[in-house]
């Protein structure tokens, strides 16, 4: 009797996942339209909505370091037909600074294939007089509390980045919170802000048009789009390392059928002239794998970043 039962939800799952996706997609972004995230995500909504036959809509839903949209994916029904975005930040930066979590980022959510691996990018205002990092860290020194960093969010890969980086170099500089990447760069352009860590998914373009001025990248090694920026870590800190990751996610319990279809779909994507031309053009590097990839990066990610932000002293606002 029990293996009948068993045997008649299993050819349901199956058959569930055979006809899947029979109406649209709904993707959180727990960032604000513009940002690193969003623009990840939507480029990812079109070539993945191709491969799969059927429309994806990216709904953002910023706000509370990550916290309101991927609360919102972890709540949602395990039937694949909400997904999320979620990257370095809300899933393993916040929930070392947020208190309360109101979920788990191990447990509350199905990884599906990671999508972006990248760089934070340290770029200064045009009218700011430093052109390199060891002359930015020679100016805060002289003018301690005096600089202003912006960042996309609390809690925001670039907000730890730049703590990070302030801890590493023995400087004061005041980080300035925004709603979204887009009002931070504008700000940044126009002088009304000092420096930002931010993507390259979003940045690149005004450090290439010269409307902000690139100092060094958060990676390893330098990005193959900006081979002429520097490493922070050779620039000036040693042992800086701070990259980015974004990947797709669904609510924990979403039938393994319906993540293997998408994690293929995902991976046959990211294999698109449109990503390989836009990976070549930002510098980041294209994910892909299995779900357990995915997941082991995440676990390991969310100890690194434990250790990262004890170190720095980062609060959310």
């Amino acid at each position: 009797m029990l293996l009948s039962a068993a045997l008649l939800a299993a050819t349901g799952v199956a058959a569930t996942a055979q006809q899947y996706p029979d109406k649209p997609i709904k993707l959180i972004v727990p960032q604000a339209a513009g940002s690193a995230t969003d623009n990840v995500a939507r480029v990812l909504a079109m070539e993945l909505s191709r491969e799969i036959n059927q429309t994806i809509v990216v709904e953002n839903r910023p706000g509370g370091a990550f916290v309101i949209g991927l609360d919102a994916v972890a709540k949602s029904a395990p039937d694949g037909y909400t997904l999320g975005i979620g990257n370095i930040g809300g899933m393993t930066i916040a929930p070392n600074m947020v208190a309360k979590l109101p979920f788990d980022p191990v447990n509350d959510f199905q990884p599906v294939a990671l999508v972006t691996v990248g760089h934070l990018m340290l770029a200064a205002s045009p009218k700011l007089e430093v052109k390199s990092v060891g002359e930015l860290i020679a100016l805060a020194k002289a003018q301690p509390g005096k600089l202003t960093n912006a960042s996309s969010a609390s809690g925001s890969p670039g907000h730890v980045g730049g703590e990070l980086f302030k801890y590493m170099s023995g400087t004061n500089i005041l980080h300035v919170p925004y709603k979204g990447g887009a009002a931070a760069i504008n700000d940044l352009i126009a002088g009304r802000v000092d420096i930002m860590f931010e993507s390259l998914n979003s940045i690149a373009p005004h450090a290439r048009s010269g409307t902000v001025r690139p100092l060094g990248v958060s990676g390893a090694k330098r990005s193959g789009g900006f081979p002429d920026v520097p490493t922070i870590a050779e620039a000036g800190v040693p042992g800086y390392l701070a990259p980015t990751w974004s990947g797709l996610i669904a609510p924990a319990g979403t039938p393994r059928p319906i993540v293997d279809k998408l994690n293929a779909a995902v991976n046959r994507a990211l294999r698109s002239k449109v990503f390989t031309d836009r990976s070549a053009l930002i510098g980041d590097d294209i994910g892909g794998g299995t779900p357990e990839e995915f997941h082991a990066l995440i676990r390991t990610e969310l100890a690194k970043w434990s250790d990262v932000v004890k170190r720095s002293g980062a609060k959310l606002e």
